[in-house]
């Protein structure tokens, strides 16, 4: 938020020097503080940190990009497509550490809000079926393979969905969960001499 207010207050300061570059008749000052003032306003439009955290991602180094993605406290401040998308990213990026649920949660959040790109819904919906397979939910798991199947126009993330629906054909359901759980899991037979 103070990040926020230091850029308004520097934005409005050079929009004021540059209207009395223009009224004083300094016209090649008024059009180098033009290029600034577009380049600060320019933030208010896309964040930083989002920008840095994807070009981190591109590259390759997932550190720096968990990194400048956690930066952004208040992404309810961004614009709707960006505010999808840094929860996009932070649902991917500390689903290890905030746990399934909340996970879950922002997934949901990230796909209501709206994403652009087909493959980000898709890969959004992988996790969201990764989710569902680890608590016990196979049939929500499957509906949303089939619908990041369909959403995977290019075909990237075939492999990862082959894999994923074999891993479900093997899982066990919840009910099989549950029973597991109140019988104290698999009881080992001894073995014959």
């Amino acid at each position: 938020m103070i990040a926020f207010a230091l850029r308004s207050i520097l934005a409005a300061g050079l929009l004021f020097l540059t209207v009395s570059s223009f009224y004083t008749g300094y016209w090649g000052w008024g059009i180098v503080l033009i290029l600034i003032t577009a380049i600060v306003g320019a933030t208010f439009i896309y964040n930083e940190n989002l920008a840095f955290s994807l070009n981190h991602m591109r590259t390759g180094n997932q550190d720096k990009a968990k990194h400048y993605i956690n930066k952004i406290t208040h992404p309810q401040f961004l614009p709707r497509r960006q505010r999808a998308y840094v929860i996009y990213l932070q649902a991917m990026f500390n689903s290890q550490d905030i746990g399934h649920a909340k996970s879950e949660a922002l997934l949901r959040q990230a796909l209501a809000i709206g994403l652009r790109r087909g493959h980000d819904k898709a890969m959004a919906r992988l996790h969201l079926a990764g989710v569902c397979a680890q608590t016990g939910r196979k049939a929500e798991a499957l509906t949303l393979l089939a619908e990041a199947k369909k959403l995977d126009n290019t075909g990237m993330m075939k492999e990862q969905i082959k894999m994923m629906q074999s891993q479900l054909q093997n899982a066990p359901s919840k009910n099989q969960m549950r029973m597991a759980q109140m019988m104290g899991g698999r009881k080992k037979t001894p073995r014959m001499r």
